[in-house]
This record gives structure tokens, C-alpha cells and sequence, in this order.
């Protein structure tokens, strides 16, 4: 993977820097875990805070999935809960501030979408591993269940992420077709954590580009700042180097009137996904 900024990375250090994120996070995670064990319910950390904890990047923002509903998650995380803000209820998501942490606990979905639209029709799950099958890429699609801290991997998210490489729980034209933001997403992980999209995710992104008409000139222009800013916006894997990616941020760049001729990036700040 040559132009790639960093190895592949050892297993033995992933389980390092999980066990050391898991200590930290103890103060939390057991005591949450605990209560709605005891309610019967299972709670899982998932996403961005089990693959930041692999890459050795700490954060106190934590993701959970959960078989509760989200009036019983809304009743267990009273009473030990800061503060409580319930603004994603339709989407099964109950927020809380709890100590240090800011926590927000998803019920287990299902998605349904409209071509026209990258907005879902959501439907509360039944399984982890059902809401894992929706994540974005494989390496996002890993949970943490908690008190007992077992291990969910359902899509090879482990060996991805060691192999620093993206790929979709699913066919990548399904997933983009769904969501056609995922596909600025992989460009956004490729320039922020040095991962490489693998051949059949490019290939889609170069398929599926006119998708991108669909998102929104806000949403483009969001993905496209995080993007620039980040450690390796022009790497080997770029918009000016890839013709998948050329397409993709030649059309996301007209949705914002951006300039698509230019690929020199003065970098002023970095961003974290």
C-alpha cells in the first residue's frame, strides 16, 4: 500500500490500547452496563468509540446500541445521569452527561430508504448484530458489550482496521446508494486515519458519483472542511490522484461552488471523525 502514512498495525498492540481505554473508561461503562443488565436489557459501546480505542485515540463523546426502547433508556439513565436531552427520540437515541462523559444510547434500528432521499424510514431492531449490519464501513461496525466487555465483530472489522483498510458491512453500491454521504465519508477516514478504501469501494464511488447530487449543499460542505483539514487531505489516495475520488469531489465541490481545479489544501486546523 504504497503512499499509505502509517503500517499496518499489530494485533497485540490493538488489545493493548483496548485494555487501556477500557480502564479508563471503567468509571462508566461498568455502571451503565450494570443497570440495564439488571433492567434485562443488553448495551453495547459500538462505532467510532471502539475504533478510536483500537487506534489509541481517547475521547470522552461515547456510542452505544441498545435492545431498550427509548423510554426505558430514558427512565435507566435517570438518576445517575447529569443532564438528560432527548432531540433524536425519533431515531431511538437518548442522550445523557454522565460524569466526564457525554453518552448518547441508540435503540437497535433497521433502515429503510427512499432512492430520492438519504433520509431513512427508521425501525427499531432486534439484534446487535442486525444494527452493526447498517454501519457505514466494517471498521465502524464493531461493539463492546458492557459490563461483561465481550467482543462483537460480525464483518471483519479487527482485520480491517490492522490492515487499515474500508470496506462496507455489506456491497458497497447497496451501502452508497442508501447513503450516498458514505461515499465522502471513505475519502473524509482515508485523509484523517491514513486507511485506504479497498478496490470495490472505489470502484462504487466511481459508479455512483451523480449520488452525491442528492446530499445536501450544507452536508457536502461539511465532509469536504473535514476533509481538507485533515493530516493527509492530498496522500496517495486523493482527489487529485484517484479517478473515483476525482468524480466524487469534482461533483461534491459544484454542490458547494467550490473550486474542483484546485487539489492545493492550505491546512489551518485538523479534525477528528
Amino acid at each position: 500500500m504504497s503512499g499509505v502514512p502509517f503500517e499496518p498495525i499489530q494485533i497485540s498492540e490493538v488489545q493493548a490500547r483496548v485494555a487501556s481505554e477500557l480502564d479508563r473508561l471503567a468509571p462508566v461503562l461498568d455502571p451503565l452496563g450494570r443497570r440495564f443488565a439488571e433492567a434485562g436489557h443488553t448495551l453495547a459501546l459500538v462505532g467510532g468509540p471502539v475504533r478510536d480505542a483500537m487506534l489509541g485515540r481517547t475521547g470522552n463523546d461515547l456510542d452505544f446500541t441498545t435492545s431498550a426502547r427509548p423510554d426505558e433508556t430514558e427512565r435507566l439513565l435517570r438518576g445517575m445521569s447529569d443532564a438528560l436531552w432527548d432531540m433524536g427520540r425519533d431515531f431511538g437515541t437518548i442522550g445523557a452527561q454522565v460524569g466526564g462523559w457525554q453518552v448518547e444510547i441508540t435503540t437497535y434500528r433497521s433502515e429503510a430508504y427512499d432512492p430520492t432521499s438519504r433520509k431513512p424510514e427508521v425501525n427499531f431492531g432486534d439484534s446487535l448484530t442486525g444494527d452493526l449490519s447498517r454501519r457505514d464501513f466494517t471498521v465502524n461496525a464493531m461493539a463492546l458489550t458492557v459490563p461483561d466487555r465481550g467482543f462483537e465483530d460480525p464483518f471483519g472489522g479487527l482485520l480491517d482496521l490492522a490492515n487499515r483498510v474500508l470496506r462496507t458491512p455489506g456491497t458497497p453500491e447497496q451501502s452508497f446508494s442508501d447513503d450516498p454521504l458514505r461515499m465522502m465519508r471513505a475519502a473524509r477516514f482515508a485523509a484523517q486515519l491514513g486507511f485506504t478504501p479497498a478496490p470495490e469501494v472505489v470502484a462504487a464511488m466511481t459508479d455512483m458519483a451523480a449520488r452525491i447530487e442528492i446530499i445536501s449543499a450544507e452536508r457536502v460542505r461539511d465532509e469536504l472542511v473535514k476533509l481538507v483539514c485533515a493530516p493527509f487531505p492530498a496522500g496517495d489516495w486523493s482527489c487529485s490522484s484517484r479517478p473515483g475520488s476525482r468524480r466524487t469531489c469534482s461533483r461534491s465541490c459544484r454542490r458547494c461552488s467550490w473550486s474542483a481545479t484546485s487539489t492545493t489544501v492550505t491546512r489551518t486546523s485538523t479534525s477528528t471523525p
